[in-house]
């Protein structure tokens, strides 16, 4: 195929020489009725590209046209059968894989429990009843790694009637699980494999990056374009291969699902990351990897700071990493996590990717080079400067394996939707929860909706939330009520 075509754009610029213009929604009519604060922000070229799928952009709604042509370069650029675009986020898009898969199987789908929110709500909107992989939990490092072929298959060995398996990987904080035994381990059963890839876009370009989902036998793979990638924020692709999916099943849940009026900048700009990776994008990545390892390394000479790598890999640990994701434990240090990205965000104006009790997160892109690097590492050694007058952080308790794996006692579905009643968190031992509370970053819930809340877990967020955890989702931002089952 001619990748030095991109369709979408193309078909942006053809609109524009031809002069068009659209008695239709957007009713900015090109950034002509913006307000000039809003115009001037995000410039006048954007604003032009927002025209919405009507009078001369129409022919994809029926996907064909342009933004078939776009899918299909896709799908030939990473080795899927197809790709399909999607302008609602790759939380709309495994909730989609999911329900294609199984939205009327009665064994539902095996998952593992360190899956992200946006998982957990496709389980509230379907109905699907979870069949829970637990990851590995990591004692020393207090994090989960992703499950093991080996639990793959025991939970297969457990729940042989479910109708498929999905997998995370890579996790929020860079870890791999070994897709190519998982993928084996679900077709030796005659069940499809999705994999959340959303932090993979980028997987596919470079031999040096954990092994891409497609590559390693998945069915459905789905990407957020926009996290390591070059799209704008919503931009997702599924790819798919085999025939254990139906294809057009597929594309009906994603079109139940997604949004009538999707946005063209977004789609451009799938477009024009598959275009820009064909032709440049192992020389980029090449050098983005070259000086992740010099961030690492120099980071990593920092007093008491240690760059995470080979304590992540093992048999029950991960499987692989992407090292592209800088993970840095400050707990010797003596502060926390939520204490150093505080200190970078209101000093020096740096935002990291995530931050928990004892770690931060420096996602490093093609996009960086020498100047954004030096600027990272002139940050880190300002924060360890500082960071010996911070106060103790506060302390919090964390729960063992055992206490963190709540019992499932109704559907996540069913106590979402079901009769409810906001109680006192301190009482709420013992009540089945009808909400979950996420921490977030890495947006992994540590309560979901159906399972029976205990004290440890709830002291945990109590404790995280003085310390600078953030809870998005909880009904009562403050922690003292939570929703219960009535």
């Amino acid at each position: 195929m001619d990748h030095r075509r991109a369709p979408v754009l193309e078909a942006l610029a053809d609109y524009h020489r031809e002069r068009r213009y659209g008695f239709s929604p957007p009713g900015h009519r090109q950034g002509r009725g913006m307000d000039d604060a809003v115009r001037e922000l995000l410039g006048s070229g954007l604003l032009r590209a927002d025209v919405l799928a009507r009078g001369g952009l129409d022919d994809w709604a029926a996907r064909g046209g342009f933004l078939a042509d776009a899918e299909q370069l896709m799908a030939d650029a990473v080795g899927a059968a197809r790709a399909f675009f999607s302008t609602c986020g790759s939380s709309l898009s495994v909730r989609a894989a999911m329900m294609a898969v199984a939205g009327d199987a009665e064994g539902g789908l095996l998952l593992p429990r360190d899956s992200h929110k946006s998982v957990v709500g496709g389980l509230i909107f379907s109905g699907i009843q979870p069949r829970w992989i637990m990851p590995s939990w990591d004692p020393e490092q207090h994090l989960c790694h992703p499950p093991s072929a080996e639990r793959v298959a025991a939970a297969w060995d457990e729940h042989p009637d479910a109708a498929g398996a999905l997998v995370v990987s890579p996790s929020p904080y860079g870890t791999c699980a070994d897709l190519a035994a998982i993928a084996e381990i679900c077709h030796q059963r005659g069940k499809p494999l999705i994999v959340d890839e959303a932090w993979g876009a980028h997987l596919p370009f470079h031999e040096d990056l954990p092994t891409w989902a497609m590559d390693a036998g998945a069915d459905v793979c789905v990407v957020s374009v926009h996290k390591m990638g070059a799209g704008f924020e919503q931009g997702s692709v599924y790819h798919v291969q085999g025939d254990l999916i139906d294809y057009q099943r597929l594309a009906a849940c994603a079109d139940l699902l997604m949004t009538t009026s999707p946005s063209v900048p977004i789609y451009a700009a799938l477009d024009g990351w598959r275009r820009q990776m064909m032709h440049h994008g192992h020389e980029l990545l090449d050098r983005a990897l070259r000086l992740a390892l010099d961030v690492r390394r120099r980071i990593d000479e920092i007093p008491d700071v240690e760059v995470l790598e080979n304590r992540l890999l093992g048999a029950e640990s991960s499987h692989d990493l992407d090292r592209l994701q800088v993970l840095v434990d400050v707990s010797e240090t003596g502060t926390s996590g939520y204490q150093a990205r505080d200190w970078l965000r209101t000093n020096r104006c740096i935002d990291v990717g995530l931050a928990d009790h004892r770690r931060i997160l420096a996602t490093m892109s093609f996009a960086d080079d020498d100047s954004t690097a030096d600027r990272l590492l002139e940050a880190m050694c300002g924060w360890r400067n500082a960071a010996r007058t911070f106060e103790a952080p506060s302390a919090i308790q964390l729960p063992s394996p055992k206490e963190l794996q709540l019992d499932s006692v109704q559907l996540p579905r069913t106590a979402f939707f079901g009769p409810t009643e906001m109680i006192v968190s301190e009482r709420a031992a013992g009540r089945i929860a009808a909400e979950q509370i996420t921490p977030y970053p890495p947006g992994v819930p540590a309560v979901v909706p159906g399972e029976r809340l205990n004290a440890a877990v709830l002291d945990y967020l109590r404790a995280g939330l003085a310390a600078g955890m953030v809870l998005p989702d909880a009904s009562d931002p403050s922690l003292e009520h939570i929703s219960v089952v009535a």
